[in-house]
């Protein structure tokens, strides 16, 4: 994906957005009425009362207003909750729910529709062929909203909720995953073997964190120059003013330095979309927060571990990787070890002190350690090593250290016949 798809990608979740064009939609749509009347026999006309819209109508806009106003003080509510009960780091999945934006701009795009139609219908623009195509076109969009509505009403209830909310994170962290999977460099070669060369140094322009990665763009400007570039940084990372994002192979004139430093879109958040990592950072927060005293709830936080080892088990499958499109970038790819501690160091650290808790890391880690190629094993018995230690330290009971050590054992051995 490039820099400018991205960006439009960002610029179409937003509600706003949607909201505008479905009002557009529903304004167009009381006005074709306009255009299509010549195309109405009059005796379809003469059928329809002259007051049957505009009572329609009247109903609509005022029901519109106020099931408006009603769904954006449920989603505003939701918003709240996931944010204070969940983390609100996965407020921004909400924020992007489609089915949401969907079923609020529809209820906006009614109630337009119903203004427009009275407003057209008080200048007696329409005619009696007209009043009949806006009265065909209101039935269609009370249907639609009746529709809508009965689908937002199931939906509500679970909009915010703790189990809703951790399933968005875990399709977004997965479906990040995925695509990492079918391109562990994000299209770009590998880093060489024998290390990166030393270049003219990339700096950044700005400190925040690396959202997205244009690699397309960078392929093209080192083709340009003769060259190759070297990334040095994932999505997902802090950098800072002036640090090192890159390095080209040949020195590069201003307007190309600035283009390079455009390809990296740098902000004050991390984003879901080219950083798996982040998602799993947000569901050990979920984990975290449920494990805290305050909480006290580890049934969420096995929930996660299940849900953590499905997303890490894309990663540890096999898959066709697909050949590199951009080679005249080294991108580097995803360390194991750095998305096993995303997850299992917050759980191993907050839930050391239940042996519940123990004993399901052991069972996932022993599941990943066995998984697809092995390409998680070393992170996996790394990790059950480190989570039975901090068992042992914690618990106070001998038979809890006991289930937590020998479970840890049992991670080895799963390695070593997956292996």
């Amino acid at each position: 994906m490039t820099r400018w798809q991205w960006l439009l990608a960002q610029f179409t979740r937003r509600l706003w957005v949607r909201s505008a064009l479905f009002s557009l939609l529903g304004a167009l749509t009381a006005l074709v009425a306009i255009w299509l009347k010549p195309f109405i026999p009059p005796a379809v006309s003469v059928r329809i009362g002259a007051d049957a819209v505009d009572n329609v109508l009247g109903i609509m806009a005022s029901s519109m207003l106020a099931v408006t106003t009603f769904s954006l003080g449920a989603m505003v509510s939701a918003y709240a909750a996931a944010a204070t009960g969940v983390t609100p780091r996965a407020t921004m999945l909400l924020l992007q729910d489609t089915k949401a934006q969907n079923a609020l701009s529809t209820f906006i795009g009614a109630f337009l529709f119903s203004i427009v139609g009275i407003v057209a219908l008080s200048t007696g623009v329409y005619g009696g062929e007209g009043r009949a195509v806006l009265f065909i076109a209101t039935i269609a969009v009370i249907a639609l909203v009746v529709v809508t509505l009965l689908r937002w009403i199931e939906y509500l209830s679970r909009l915010g909720r703790l189990g809703e909310t951790t399933r968005r994170v875990e399709e977004a962290a997965a479906e990040a995953l995925r695509e990492r999977r079918r391109k562990p460099h994000l299209g770009a070669l590998p880093p060489p073997a024998g290390g990166m060369a030393e270049g003219v140094p990339i700096l950044a322009s700005e400190t925040g964190y690396l959202q997205h990665l244009d690699v397309a763009a960078l392929d093209k400007l080192a083709q340009a120059a003769g060259g190759r570039i070297d990334v040095l940084v994932l999505p997902g990372a802090f950098v800072a003013r002036e640090s090192i994002l890159a390095r080209s192979s040949r020195r590069l004139a201003d307007e190309q330095l600035g283009a390079v430093q455009k390809a990296f879109s740098i902000g004050d958040m991390r984003s879901f979309d080219q950083d798996p990592r982040f998602g799993l950072s947000v569901l050990a927060e979920i984990a975290s927060r449920a494990l805290s005293p305050a909480v006290n709830d580890p049934g969420t936080a096995i929930d996660v571990i299940g849900r953590a080892v499905r997303i890490l088990s894309i990663w540890a499958g096999e898959g066709a990787e697909e050949e590199p499109a951009c080679r005249h970038v080294t991108v580097p790819g995803l360390d194991e070890h750095d998305l096993l501690d995303d997850v299992f160091t917050p759980l191993a650290r907050d839930g050391a002190a239940l042996v519940e808790v123990g004993i399901r890391v052991q069972k996932a880690l022993a599941i990943l350690a066995a998984a697809g190629s092995g390409r998680l094993t070393p992170a996996a018995l790394r990790h059950a090593e480190l989570a039975a230690a901090r068992a042992v330290a914690t618990l106070t009971f001998e038979p809890d250290r006991r289930a937590v050590v020998d479970l840890s054992a049992r991670v080895r051995a799963a390695a070593k016949l997956g292996n």
